[in-house]
């Protein structure tokens, strides 16, 4: 009968130091593989990555098209800064009060602490074939949590950026009722989108005329897909 012959304290130090290589090797991947603080990356499979931001499918989903040729869209639309307190710790997570919104603890925050969270909302537009649109806005959602609220803007000053720019002025005109009249004009953003907005008759007198005009535009950033953009009307600039 064939009987295997003990192993060697060489072969068992040796076998040791390998266990102890690979250990070694499979921590540093996972470390490399969290994110440093951004709320903006992301893991292979299109989800956030725990660092005090909590994990879903982000906000990006881009634009699909219905056989009955309704456009679905699904963009970003807004983020606010909010203070909390630490409520019950489950597992790695935790809840923020008073809302008891849940999200990941990875900062180790205990019962009481209070912290400011980032939190976002989406938005799904829809548009049928026959150009009727309807817009239908998320939840407040938690996606990143801070020790110190400075840290927080800094995030949120990426996310949503505000800029001067020229958009084209698709039209002006006035509608009447009675002895009461309004007027309105409808500009192009550069991404496309026309926007309507009522306007005084010192404004309307100026625009119409012209075939472009500055405006103030936000735009609104996917804090997981940070390329996709929404763009917003925030208002007339001067020239």
């Amino acid at each position: 009968m064939y009987s295997r012959r003990p192993a060697t304290p060489v072969w068992q130090a040796i076998a040791v130091v390998i266990g102890v290589i690979l250990f070694i090797a499979m921590v540093s991947q996972c470390a490399n593989n969290r994110t440093r603080g951004s709320v903006f990356s992301m893991d292979g499979a299109g989800t956030t990555v725990s660092n005090g931001t909590t994990n879903y499918t982000p906000s990006g989903s881009g634009t699909s098209v219905s056989a009955d040729g309704t456009t679905i869209s699904t963009v970003p639309w807004d983020y606010r800064i909010v203070e909390g307190t630490v409520g019950d710790l489950i597992g790695g997570d935790m809840t923020i009060e008073p809302d008891n919104q849940l999200m990941a603890n990875d900062k180790n925050y205990a019962t009481g602490d209070k912290v400011w969270v980032l939190q976002h909302m989406s938005a799904t537009l829809t548009e049928d074939a026959q150009g009727r649109a309807k817009t239908v806005l998320s939840l407040w959602r938690p996606i990143k949590s801070y020790e110190v609220r400075s840290d927080a803007e800094a995030d949120l000053n990426r996310l949503k950026v505000r800029l001067k720019t020229k958009a084209d002025l698709v039209g002006v005109y006035k509608t009447t009722l009675g002895d009461k009249s309004r007027e309105f004009a409808v500009v192009e953003l550069p991404s496309g989108q026309r926007v309507k907005q009522p306007i005084d008759d010192e404004r309307y007198a100026q625009l119409k005329t012209v075939k472009e005009t500055d405006i103030f535009l936000e735009e609104v950033h996917d804090y997981a897909a940070y390329d996709l953009v929404y763009s917003k009307f925030r208002g007339w600039a001067s020239s």
